[in-house]
């Protein structure tokens, strides 16, 4: 997996946050904790930022991305035992939809924290 800065602090906020907490709270319980810990490592963020979804060009409606951080990566948070298809399928999704180079799926709801980075075939990245 490339990772540059700014996907390592991000991953690097989210072990402090499992570290803490550990498994089995609801995602928004993760949600709000890394909040609070891109704030205190000086990254800007969007929250539940609203972005518009286009088929064909024509505005269809509307989704709710958990993190926008920095201007340049869409950041998905899940709390479930195991990652799935679907769930990797969404953050890929989003990517595109978004017109983002990059997302990062992070998963609070393991033992161990899980993450994958995933990337908009678009841009060369």
């Amino acid at each position: 997996m490339v990772r540059d800065e700014l996907t390592y602090r991000i991953i690097g906020a989210a072990m402090k946050v499992h570290n803490t907490l550990g498994n089995g709270f609801q995602e928004v319980i993760y949600q709000r904790c890394l909040a609070i810990e891109l704030s205190n490592g000086g990254l800007s963020f969007g929250r539940e930022v609203e972005q518009v979804i286009f088929y064909n060009g024509t505005e269809v409606g509307t989704r709710r991305a958990d993190f926008i951080v920095e201007g340049k990566i869409v950041v998905e948070l899940k709390a479930v035992i195991t990652l799935e298809d679907v769930h990797l399928a969404q953050a890929k999704n989003y990517v595109v939809a978004y017109d983002f180079a990059k997302g990062l799926l992070i998963n609070f709801g393991a033992k161990s924290l899980e993450y994958k980075l995933v990337f908009n075939p678009k841009y060369n990245v």
